[in-house]
């Protein structure tokens, strides 16, 4: 159980939010912000001037109740009938245009809101998947999709309703002063004075309300991290009888977020009192002075009654700037988290044109190959080989040798830190990416599936692929009988992760859709280490069919697939240590033959 602090202990003063906070201001991000998605403001200039013809619209009804009540008689007792009903009408014209053209402006706003923040997703979404293995390793999966979800979604809040409250409330309260001085000056400039504390209020709460909202952004990340890990993780927390401790890291979590929205709503409702209250004091001061002193200030009976009204339409928009000043604090926040997303460099970038890489099998040159991730120690150290086109490589080594990171540099999720790689002669970085794609397969240990059916998710290998091109893969892997054994051939859905599939299953899956993409260059994540030996038959079979003209890259975990390749590459600590065929190897009595040895023996298993 969680233990929840009462709102009435929280120390807000106490806690140092505003320390771990960018110091960018808020308009540095929004500068920011409207530079990433300039849609954002087009059309706004149109949009602005319909705001304003509806805040003069609001203007106005305090001034043609006193026409009516100066000009109609209404305390003289010789009412002028026709002029009260004349600018009676008047007024019903005037609120309804003003709500028509506030009901388009504020629909003009959404429209390009949502528009242009949909962009701001997708291109986020789009940056979290260039980004390099370091930054996935940095960042859980959870706090990426908040980037992209809960963050955005705070700006699309503030977006849709408080930035017409932010662009027609100032104006507003602009011509609400400037009317009643017109009326008088002094009753004014008293209104004016009871208004100070609360723009003093807002001003010093609004630096504070900043960091509340980027801690409570923060945390909401956090919490979408360590939930989404925990249901990924379900089976893994049961079956090891985890479930208290992991109930304590989620309490943590959630506490956190407990904390940090109570304080971002403990100022939210500071600015909503503020502005209650200095919205009735004015209101108060006018009545009290205007009433006792009118004939001392010159004003009618009608001037006195629209000064009331004119505090009285003023008290709306200071209790809307209080709301709306903390949706732009929490808008801020999640800006910032999503452009600081933005800025972190791609460190892979693709150049758009390229060299044009070889069809069929690819050769594998290294050339000085090192790689360390951000901030930590070199995963890889001077690698040098080369590898013909069509060998069949396995690259061997202990945990943490290195082997795994080689592979994934070989499909470009990272550059190395240090010399280059080479597919067909060609410099994978000079590559395009339709060229690498066309050119490189990866098929992970647990072959990633999609939500949807067997046939749309072997469609993935390669864009625009038929169904003949489809039915081709099948029946070169020898996959047919099994696809006609399942519910509905290649329609029948398969869950969420492929959760309605065997792992056997979903690796055969992942081998048809590496065949649809018909690559120079595939690299496997010994994709049978965790299969029975009947599926490991028929993933074996799949795999020789598959290979058949393209150069073949496994990371091996079992030593019979370093038997059946042509090079043998070995890792050691980052090094490639040994090179050279099974037999080659065997004779030269070094690392490798060692780790057969003790494979053989069955003395302990090779990762």
């Amino acid at each position: 159980m969680s233990n929840v602090v009462p709102a009435g202990e929280l120390d807000i003063d106490s806690d140092p939010i505003e320390g771990s906070v960018n110091t960018a201001g808020a308009m540095d991000i929004i500068r920011r912000g409207v530079r990433t998605t300039p849609e954002l403001l087009q059309g706004l200039r149109v949009t602005a001037l319909i705001g304003l013809a509806y805040a003069a619209g609001r203007l106005a009804i305090p001034i043609v109740i006193q026409l009516a009540i100066d000009r109609g008689g209404l305390t003289s007792g010789d009412v002028d009938v026709d002029t009260v009903v004349a600018l009676g009408a008047l007024g019903i014209v005037v609120v309804v245009v003003s709500e028509l053209l506030g009901l388009v402006a504020k629909r003009r706003l959404i429209v390009r809101a949502e528009g242009s923040l949909k962009q701001l997703r997708m291109l986020a979404f789009d940056h979290v998947h260039r980004l390099s293995l370091a930054d996935h390793n940095e960042q859980a999966t959870g706090i990426l999709v908040s980037r992209v979800t809960s963050d955005v979604d705070a700006l699309t809040r503030f977006a849709d309703w408080g930035l017409f409250t932010w662009m027609v409330d100032p104006v507003v309260i602009i011509g609400v002063f400037a009317a009643m001085a017109i009326y008088s000056w002094q009753l004014a400039l008293l209104a004016l004075v009871a208004f100070l504390p609360a723009l003093l209020a807002m001003r010093w709460m609004r630096h504070r309300m900043i960091a509340a909202h980027d801690a409570k952004r923060t945390a909401v990340g956090d919490l979408i991290g360590a939930y989404s890990e925990t249901l990924t993780g379900a089976e893994v927390i049961r079956a090891y009888n985890a479930q208290d401790r992991t109930q304590r890291r989620l309490d943590e979590v959630s506490e956190q977020r407990y904390r940090s929205g109570l304080r971002a709503n403990i100022y939210m409702s500071g600015v909503f009192v503020v502005g209650d209250l200095v919205g009735a004091f004015m209101l108060a001061v006018v009545m009290v002075v205007g009433v006792t002193q009118r004939d001392a200030l010159g004003v009618s009976a009608g001037e006195l009654v629209a000064l009331l009204a004119f505090t009285t339409l003023l008290h709306s928009p200071v209790a809307e700037l209080g709301e709306t000043i903390n949706n732009a604090q929490e808008a801020v926040a999640g800006w910032r988290k999503v452009l600081d997303l933005l800025d972190r460099p791609i460190e892979a970038l693709d150049p758009e044109t390229g060299p044009s890489v070889p069809a069929g099998a690819l050769s594998i040159s290294a050339r000085r190959v090192g790689f360390a991730y951000r901030g930590g120690g070199a995963v890889l150290r001077d690698v040098n080989v080369d590898v013909p086109a069509g060998a069949r490589v396995a690259i061997v080594g202990e945990t943490g040798s290195g082997k795994s990171t080689f592979a994934r540099l070989l499909c470009r999720l990272a550059d190395p830190t240090e010399g280059e790689l080479l597919l067909g002669d060609v410099p994978l970085a000079e590559m395009a990416s339709s060229a690498r794609h066309r050119a490189v397969r990866l098929v992970p240990q647990d072959g990633f599936l999609f939500n949807t059916t067997v046939g749309r998710n072997i469609r993935y290998g390669r864009e625009g692929a038929t169904d003949e091109d489809i039915a081709a893969a099948i029946d070169v892997l020898g996959l047919r009988s099994w696809v006609d054994g399942l519910p509905n051939g290649l329609d029948t859905p398969i869950g969420e992760r492929g959760e309605a599939l065997s792992v056997g299953e979903r690796q055969l899956v992942s081998f048809a859709r590496a065949a649809v993409a018909d690559p120079g260059l595939l690299i496997l994540d010994e994709a049978t280490s965790s299969v029975d030996p009947q599926t490991d038959i028929a993933l074996t079979r799949a795999i020789d069919r598959l290979s058949e003209g393209r150069t073949v890259v496994s990371i091996a975990h079992r030593m019979s697939t370093a038997e059946a390749a042509d090079v043998v590459l070995v890792f050691d600590d980052g090094q490639l240590v040994e090179h050279g065929s099974h037999a080659q190897l065997l004779n030269a009595a070094g690392r490798y033959s060692a780790m057969h040895e003790a494979w053989s023996s069955g003395s302990r298993l090779i990762n």
